[in-house]
């Protein structure tokens, strides 16, 4: 397995390399290489995700990530500040399901804040979207309204969209919901997809969320043949 490591800035880069140690000790036939990303490839190569990371990136099985950003770079344009690498990575490999595991060990149960009753045996995992939504929907920028309720006032757009062709092209996998619908299967069965939907005019069949929301019934019921039991719920 092939393993692209990109530390990035600051702590990024010390989590990294004892990831890094970690793996290393498992004794593995892993094939690592390192590349610059975010504010450090910024200094190095004037880019925050160079063409050179990302070719690393795209020829690895796996992407070891760890943080970027610093506020000394925050006067760049948008299209060079570190974060960007993260959003450039997500969009030109396909990178639509952001998974993040909430577990309470036995052990720890005591350490935390909630009562004990209250926090024993959570398992919970969040799955997010990370190429659809306003990551990059277009237009987007600044203009002078000419409506509203100050019109002549500098404003800031950013387009929500969804559409089942693009999710279907951009996720060979299939949409999140699927990838919800697979984890579902080891999360006691469940699973639960929220959204607000009187803002998004998700009430009707016609709203930017009803797209994917759609998808999830039904690849939620497609698994059931297989796991019986899987369901979801919209919030």
């Amino acid at each position: 397995m092939k393993i692209a490591v990109l530390p990035g800035d600051g702590i990024g880069t010390e989590i990294v390399a004892e990831a890094v140690r970690v793996l290393n000790v498992l004794d593995l036939p892993f094939e690592m290489e390192e590349a610059k990303v975010g504010g450090a490839a910024y200094e190095a190569h004037g880019h925050p995700l160079p063409e050179s990371t990302l070719a690393l990136a795209k020829a690895a099985d796996a992407i070891l990530f760890g943080a970027v950003g610093d506020w000394k770079y925050d006067t760049l344009e948008r299209r060079l500040r570190p974060e960007q690498a993260i959003l450039g990575l997500r969009k030109e490999l396909g990178l639509f399901a952001n998974f993040r595991p909430a577990l309470c060990y036995e052990q720890l149960t005591h350490a935390s804040s909630l009562k004990p009753e209250l926090v024993a045996g959570l398992d919970i995992l969040i799955i997010r979207e990370l190429t659809g939504d306003i990551y990059f929907g277009q237009p987007r920028g600044r203009r002078i309204a000419t409506d509203g309720h100050f019109p002549g006032a500098e404003e800031a757009f950013d387009t929500m969209r969804y559409s089942a062709p693009r999710d279907r092209a951009n996720c060979p996998r299939g949409l999140p919901s699927r990838a919800q619908a697979q984890q579902a299967r080891h999360q006691r069965g469940q699973g639960q997809c929220a959204g607000n939907l009187p803002v998004l005019e998700g009430r009707g069949h016609r709203g930017a969320q009803r797209v994917p929301r759609r998808g999830v019934g039904a690849h939620v019921c497609g698994q059931r043949r297989h796991a019986t039991g899987a369901r979801a719920q919209e919030v």
